[in-house]
């Protein structure tokens, strides 16, 4: 695969087999040469977990302590008498059957949709197309909730959702580059302690087998994780 000259100079700056400390991680990737827009930072988290498996199949949700820089787009199924509320708590649609129907039409200008219970009758006929689009809401990521306001302004707010894929690993965004490094530090000791938190009781042999970070257009940068 041909690389950029940018790619290549930074990748030339971590050893790739070597795990550094997360403050000599971060140092690494905010030296890397820079594009012209702020780029994400994102964590990796390879498990031990088997993904096949319906009770190590681990998903959950955290309002990380420094934000990401991000705000999402939000959409919420609601009954009538939730829309207003909705809206104002960010939401960019709100509604039931016609905004089922938008959907349905190919509409999908958002990145998190909220349902209150009495809602899913509607989103449950769109599983096919939002379920392929990580869009689907559900309890466990607390998108399904009866306080639909409150949720919709956490995941305006930039609220994250994480979930194990098939390969047994976990990504999330983690924060900007141009962040602080102690911010980044911030959000990034927090989700690692979720994530540790979370193991289910059914995992069995070593848990976090390893932790990669990476700016968006950057190579990955391994970390020393006890």
């Amino acid at each position: 695969m041909n690389r950029s000259k940018r790619y290549r100079q930074a990748s030339e700056a971590a050893d790739p087999g070597k795990e550094y400390g997360l403050a000599e991680a971060l140092e690494l990737i905010k030296a890397q040469p820079s594009v012209k827009f702020d780029e994400t930072v994102e964590i990796a988290v390879s498990t031990g977990l088997d993904a096949k498996k319906a009770d190590q199949a681990l998903r959950g949700t955290i309002s990380l302590p420094k934000g990401t820089g991000k705000s999402l787009r939000v959409v919420a199924f609601c009954t009538d008498d939730q829309v207003e509320a909705a809206k104002a708590a960010g939401a960019v649609e709100a509604g039931g059957e016609e905004l089922a129907s938008k959907i349905t039409a190919g509409w999908f200008d958002f990145d998190v949709a909220i349902a209150a219970p009495a809602a899913m009758k509607f989103v449950g006929k769109l599983g096919r197309v939002l379920g392929p689009k990580g869009l689907m809401p559900s309890p466990k990521s607390g998108t399904v909730t009866d306080d639909v306001p409150g949720a919709v302004a956490e995941f305006a707010a930039g609220k994250i959702e994480y979930r194990l894929d098939a390969g047994g690993n976990i990504h999330a965004p983690v924060g900007k580059k141009s962040f602080p490094a102690e911010d980044l530090k911030a959000n990034i000791e927090a989700f690692l302690e979720r994530v540790r938190r979370t193991k289910p009781s059914s995992a069995k042999g070593k848990y976090i087998l390893g932790v990669t970070l990476a700016s968006s257009m950057g190579p990955g940068v391994k970390i020393a994780v006890s």
